[in-house]
C-alpha cells in the first residue's frame, strides 16, 4: 500500500492527465506544505506528519471561511470549500459525536481528571489518537464542558 505522500503524488500527476486546474492547483499547495515542513525540519515526512500537515491546513481553510463568510465574500468561501474538500480527501474518516464522546469518557477516566486543571493531561493523551480525525478545538470545548 503506498504511503500518503506518494499517494499525493500520483493524485497530482492524475489531475495533470486530466486538466483539472483547480484540483491541481489544491494538490500542488498539498505538496508545497509538505515539502516546506521537510525542508524546514530536514526529515522526510512519515504518513503521521503528513496528516498533522493536512489536519493544519483544513483548520486554516475553516477559520478563512468563517473569515470570509464574515465580509460576505462568497467567492473566496467557494474557493475555500473546495481546497478543504479535496484536503478532507486525504484525512482518516472523521468520528462521530457519539465516537468522540466516548473516547473522552475514556480518556477523562484513564487520567481520572476531574477538575479544568487536568485539562492538559487529558488533551496530550487524546491528540495522537485523534489526530486528523477531529477537530481538536471542537475536542477542548466538549473537554471543557465536562470538567467545568
Amino acid at each position: 500500500m503506498p504511503s500518503l505522500k506518494e499517494r499525493i503524488q500520483e493524485d497530482v500527476k492524475d489531475a495533470m492527465r486530466a486538466r483539472d486546474k483547480d484540483r491541481l492547483a489544491a494538490i500542488r499547495l498539498i505538496t508545497a506544505a509538505i515539502k516546506q515542513r521537510e525542508v524546514d525540519e530536514r526529515i522526510e515526512l512519515d504518513d503521521v506528519q503528513v496528516t498533522a500537515v493536512l489536519d493544519r491546513m483544513a483548520k486554516q481553510r475553516r477559520e478563512s471561511i468563517a473569515q470570509f463568510e464574515k465580509a460576505g465574500r462568497d467567492d473566496l468561501i467557494a474557493t475555500e470549500n473546495a481546497e478543504l474538500d479535496i484536503i478532507r480527501g486525504y484525512l482518516p474518516e472523521q468520528l462521530t459525536e457519539d465516537e468522540l464522546q466516548s473516547l473522552i469518557d475514556e480518556a477523562l477516566e484513564q487520567i481520572g481528571a476531574s477538575t479544568i486543571k487536568d485539562m492538559g493531561k487529558v488533551m496530550g493523551l487524546l491528540k495522537p489518537r485523534l489526530q486528523g480525525r477531529a477537530d481538536m478545538g471542537a475536542v477542548s470545548a466538549m473537554i471543557k464542558s465536562r470538567l467545568g
